[in-house]
């Protein structure tokens, strides 16, 4: 193939060069993008059997992981952003690196770099006043400032449960799984 003037290069003479000087290049591996490392080893002597969080601490070690943060009464998102924004000036004084993201006018949102933190982080959020509740690998945790009726009980995926009541209130009604070995209504 006839050399091209390297003025002459458009985009893609461009791409393809940046590709080639790329291909023997070793990136490290902090510099890759979190799916494409490899998982870190678990060291299944620190694991209690009767915690069932210590496995989901060692197994979200170094991982992104979010949680989701109900602040309490009734709130409008200003009061929202300044609420969570002091919890998380607490927790970056802790040495916690996390993020705040505000989706509603009492809803935020904490992303932890390293996952490993996350329930030392939610024992932070439920002891303060305003924290209604804490979601955090699909348990919702109350917190300090949660209803009387919601403190007593640890809930686990709200919407399973209702799924579940609406499926009891048809009993005239086929119920579909998953299954491989569905049994078929007789015609």
């Amino acid at each position: 193939p006839k050399k091209k003037d390297i003025r002459d290069y458009n985009d893609a003479d461009m791409a393809r060069l940046l590709e080639q000087w790329e291909k023997d290049d070793d990136i490290e591996e902090g510099d890759l993008p979190e799916h494409k490392r490899p998982p870190a080893p678990i060291d299944f002597s620190k694991i209690d059997p009767g915690k069932p969080e210590s496995i989901l601490k060692l197994t979200k070690k170094g991982k992104t992981l979010m949680m989701f943060v109900t602040v309490s009464g009734n709130p409008t998102e200003k009061e929202t952003e300044e609420i969570t924004s002091l919890w998380q000036g607490g927790l970056f004084n802790a040495n916690y690196d996390v993020q705040r993201f505000i989706v509603g006018s009492n809803r935020a949102i904490f992303m932890l770099r390293d996952g490993g933190y996350a329930w030392e982080i939610k024992d932070f959020l439920i002891n303060q006043e305003r924290c209604a509740d804490v979601t955090l690998e699909g348990q919702v945790y109350p917190g300090k400032g949660a209803d009387e009726n919601e403190k007593g009980k640890n809930k686990t995926k709200p919407e399973k449960a209702k799924k579940k009541k609406d499926a009891e209130k048809k009993p005239d009604s086929i119920k579909e799984d998953n299954r491989a070995t569905k049994q078929r209504e007789e015609l």
